[in-house]
């Protein structure tokens, strides 16, 4: 008892104390006081210190006994030469701070207040804070100890007593015009409620209503009103949020009218409703418990009522359309609740701020029930007996009536209709969405919009084509039309039509599209359907891991000496048994069409055999049997083409099938009656300049052009230093061809000026991706050569500004390299424009140096930063001497300041006696082949993470 006791009575540490000047309006204390649990009926603390540095001890007990509370401690200075005034303000019940699980619902927050020194504050009268008023002396630093009513205290505040006036003032015109708003939106909707009898209006009546009434207990209206003491403003609290998650569980019920055609939505919306209820009856013995299911299920239909009305809308739904926007906006305002609530959000005007956007969000949705309530065309005043007439005229003429009445949502069919079906009798009368059950899968989401539709629009008409399924499960195809019949009140009360059987008509248009993309007399796909499957076949084969197709293409030698022989007859008979004999052979998955005349095609998707050649060899022998024709024998051959898919030759399936009729084709002039197989000597090795350069204009477009990066190495310590950027074509038919065998085609064509920006474009993008994953220093550079069309057609500045200001690379770090011929040209020309390339930020090489002719006098005045030795002066001759001049133009190059690359490093001797004549990179088969640019990357270790 006695350790209870001293443990009771410990004092706590001293407190930091918060200067108050006398031109501050609002000081927030929340951060700034201390918390103390159960310390027991007293509790003792150490004040801050004075003005004379002293710390003295207080001791408070509690005003009631026994009530253990908790306390909060904190400290004012008063730093000003006069006596202040000032208020400490701790809001009652506020959205910031409380929590979602098992919410703060508290409302009066602190019972008393103890000063160190001086006046004790003194408690005033405020409905919706706990207000003490307190008065600091010039100088003076006063420690407070405050007994809390609740566990915590989520909001504090040291007011300016004028100030705090005027904020509550203007607060409280801005409650009473909210009060005011909602209220008028609850008695505007349930006033529209009483004269059009619609659901979605009673729905939107009571969200509007549970709104208001939450709005009047967060201001503090309804307290007022009914007196209310802090335990049953809780329990109104608790109740009231949980309606708000009701009202809006019925109102996007009815409003999407999800009752009609998705039962299962029915059942799960009673189901919440009932635990809503259970929550609101929770209430009263449990209001925090009730106040946290309330605010997750308020979040939880905002959730999932968005992915609703999404879904929805994406199906066709004009109501969910209509719907988004104020959806959206309580989709935003949940976020926002939450974010304060669990304290994220803690603005002094968050509070008020929720409770307005809550009462515009009930604004928007009772402008949209209007939109719903008056839009579309009033009708014209068709009654029931006129809809019995129309009835009798469409039984008249021979069609099945569909008969809808909406009020009671019962559906007339024919007699004729379910008879035709197989259906009992009255198996389709009943609610609408009992059709769905009948109807084919595709076409309910089209049968259930086109209804919903007429009873919004009020106007309008059905013509749709239906699917109907009959007792033994075949599907027969109807024609629906119908219109609405509108009441005098304008609401739809009816929607009659008719169902006329067009199941004839639909079969002979699915003969039509068979006969389009199929062959009269064998049956089989046509030209056009192949080529689409094989397409297909190619494209799927192009991801990683799949089987590549092969293509075949079977020809009947000298089928027209059958046709002139024994007739068309039998050169017909003869096509159906080829197209027989090589089906037998196929497998599921794999095609078989007739491609024009006695030609065949066959796409085959399983890998090929290791006898392929055989397999095929022995599918000629089957083909070419005897074909009997009465009494006479027809001896026959064929002529066979194959193709095996290859990714770098066959883009689509049309160069596939080329090379299968070019292996054909190759058969045939050895004679017929044999088998080819694709190979690329096939080919015709290079095509003529022109054709080369007619290609060339449509490479880069066609993603033929590609990049690769040959490493360039520092000879001191073997690092990767940087990379030269070469591009290659990869030509559909003549393979990947380099720099050297399309540059001339490039330069006529016009295409290397695009070339050379893409280069420049890939070079700085891999470039900037190298530097900021590595951060070495000197930092990686890159090297990209300059075409001729680019220096002439003044393309090469802007190429490499643009491809600068879009990549954030080092200063000097991309360098472009120019060969000898192209500065010898020009040399005054290629000044000045290599000198503007500098000063965008790139760096200048000479490339290939000791390939052509250099003027040495003209080297100076172009400030190259680097030079690349051309191989030929670095390879030895036949004696295994190097060029004597290597040292010297190393050398030179050192004393005008450009760093040296050497190309022909391929072998370890050449990188050793390099390094020994002072070169600083090396470049070559001793270092690596040019590589893509994620090999790069994988080289350096600079994949991304």
């Amino acid at each position: 008892m006695l350790a209870l006791v001293l443990s009771a009575c410990r004092p706590a540490l001293a407190v930091q104390s918060v200067r108050v000047s006398a031109d501050s309006d609002a000081i927030d204390l929340t951060r700034a006081v201390e918390h103390y649990g159960a310390q027991g009926d007293r509790i003792q603390v150490s004040t801050a210190p004075g003005a004379d540095g002293i710390v003295r001890r207080i001791e408070v007990s509690a005003l009631e006994a026994g009530a253990q509370p908790a306390w909060i401690v904190f400290a004012l200075t008063n730093d000003s030469d006069e006596q202040l005034s000032r208020l400490i303000v701790a809001p009652h019940f506020r959205l910031v701070g409380s929590g979602v699980v098992w919410p703060d619902l508290g409302s009066s927050r602190i019972t008393t207040i103890t000063a160190s020194q001086g006046q004790a504050p003194e408690r005033e009268d405020n409905a919706q804070a706990d207000v003490f008023r307190l008065t600091l002396d010039p100088g003076t630093t006063v420690t407070y100890v405050a007994e809390l009513r609740t566990p915590s205290l989520p909001q504090i505040y040291l007011w300016e007593p004028d100030a705090f006036k005027d904020k509550s003032t203007s607060l409280t015109l801005y409650e009473g015009i909210l009060i005011g708003i909602a209220g008028l939106l609850a008695l505007f909707l349930t006033i529209v409620f009483v004269v059009r009898g619609a659901m979605i209006f009673p729905a939107a009546a009571a969200l509007a209503w549970a709104v208001f009434i939450y709005v009047c207990i967060d201001f503090g209206f309804w307290r007022k009103m009914f007196g209310l003491e802090d335990a049953s403003e809780r329990i109104w609290r608790a109740g009231v949020e949980a309606t708000i998650a009701a009202t809006l569980i019925v109102f996007l019920f009815a409003y999407l009218n999800l009752r009609r055609w998705h039962v299962r939505y029915m059942h799960f919306a009673l189901v919440w409703l009932l635990v809503m209820a259970s929550v609101v009856a929770l209430s009263v013995f449990n209001a925090p418990i009730a106040a946290g299911v309330a605010r997750i299920s308020i979040a939880t239909v905002a959730g999932v009522g968005l992915l609703l009305i999404l879904s929805l809308a994406a199906r066709g739904s004009d109501r969910a359309v209509m719907l988004i926007p104020t959806w959206y906006l309580l989709a935003v305002w949940v976020v926002a609740a939450g974010a304060a609530a669990l304290g994220y959000l803690t603005n002094d005007l968050a509070a008020p701020g929720l409770v307005g956007g809550l009462v515009l969000i009930v604004m928007l949705i009772g402008f949209t029930v209007m939109q719903f309530a008056f839009s579309g065309a009033r009708g014209s005043g068709d009654g029931g007996a006129d809809a019995e007439r129309r009835s009798l005229a469409m039984a008249g003429s021979g069609e099945a009536i569909f008969d809808w009445n909406v009020v009671s949502d019962e559906i007339s069919g024919s007699d004729a209709l379910e008879s035709q079906l197989g259906l009992k009798r009255g198996a389709l009368a009943g609610p609408a969405v009992g059709w769905l059950d009948v109807l084919h899968p595709l076409d309910r989401d089209r049968y259930s919009l086109a209804l919903d539709g007429l009873l919004h629009q009020r106007s309008g008409r059905i013509n749709h084509e239906l699917r109907l399924r009959g007792a033994d499960g075949h599907y027969f195809w109807y024609m629906l039309k119908a219109r609405p019949v509108v009441s005098a009140d304008g609401e739809v009360v009816r929607v009659v039509g008719s169902l006329a059987d067009v199941t004839e008509l639909k079969s002979a248009e699915e003969r039509m599209l068979h006969d389009a993309i199929h062959d009269n007399l064998t049956g089989l796909p046509n030209r056009e359907l192949f080529y689409d499957r094989l397409d297909a076949a190619v494209h799927q084969a192009q991801k990683p891991g799949a089987t590549g197709p092969i293509a075949l293409v079977v020809d009947i030698d000298d089928f027209k000496r059958i046709n002139d022989s024994y007739g068309l007859s039998m050169g017909d008979s003869t096509l159906l048994a080829i197209a027989r004999r090589i089906g037998r052979d196929l497998k599921p998955g794999d095609t078989l069409a007739r491609l024009v005349g006695d030609q065949f095609g066959v796409v085959i998707l399983s890998d090929p055999p290791a006898d392929f050649g055989a397999r095929l060899d022995a599918l000629r022998t089957a083909l070419s049997a005897p074909i009997s024709f009465g009494e006479r024998e027809i001896a026959l051959t064929v002529s066979i083409g194959a193709a095996v898919f290859d990714p770098k030759l066959h883009a689509k399936g049309g160069d596939l099938i080329a090379d299968a009729q070019l292996a054909l084709a190759n058969a045939k002039k050895a004679g017929g009656d044999r088998v080819e197989l694709f190979t690329r000597v096939m080919r015709s090795q290079r095509s003529d300049r022109q054709t080369l350069e007619n290609d060339m204009r449509h490479a880069l477009e066609r993603g033929e052009i590609i990049v690769l990066f040959r490493p360039i190495v520092r000879l001191e310590d073997r690092t990767v230093a940087g990379f030269q950027a070469l591009t290659r074509w990869r030509h559909p038919k003549l393979g990947v061809l380099d720099e050297s065998e399309y540059g001339p085609a490039a330069e006529a064509s016009g295409a290397a000026i695009d070339i050379g920006a893409f280069a420049l474009e890939i070079a700085a993008r891999e470039l900037a991706a190298w530097q900021k994953a590595l951060e070495v220093n000197p930092p990686i550079f890159a090297t990209v050569g300059a075409s001729t069309r680019q220096m002439l057609a003044h393309d090469l500045l802007t190429d490499v500004r643009s491809a600068l200001g879009r990549h954030f690379v080092q200063r000097g770090s991309l360098k472009i390299a120019v060969a000898e011929n192209l500065v010898m040209e020009n040399p005054e020309y290629a000044a000045v424009l290599l000198r503007r390339v500098r000063e965008v930020g790139a760096a200048l090489m000479l490339d290939r140096f000791g390939a052509g002719y250099t003027s040495l006098g003209h080297l100076p005045q172009y400030r190259f930063d680097a030079m690349r030795i051309d191989a030929s002066l670095v390879r030895p001759n036949a004696f295994g001497q190097r060029s004597p001049i290597l040292r010297s133009v190393i050398a030179m190059a050192h004393e005008m300041g450009m760093d040296v690359i050497s190309e022909g490093a391929d072998t370890e001797s050449d990188a050793v006696e390099l390094a020994q004549i002072d070169c600083q990179f090396a470049q070559g088969a001793a270092f690596g082949q040019p590589m893509s640019a994620a090999a790069a990357r994988k080289l350096m270790g600079a994949e991304p993470a």
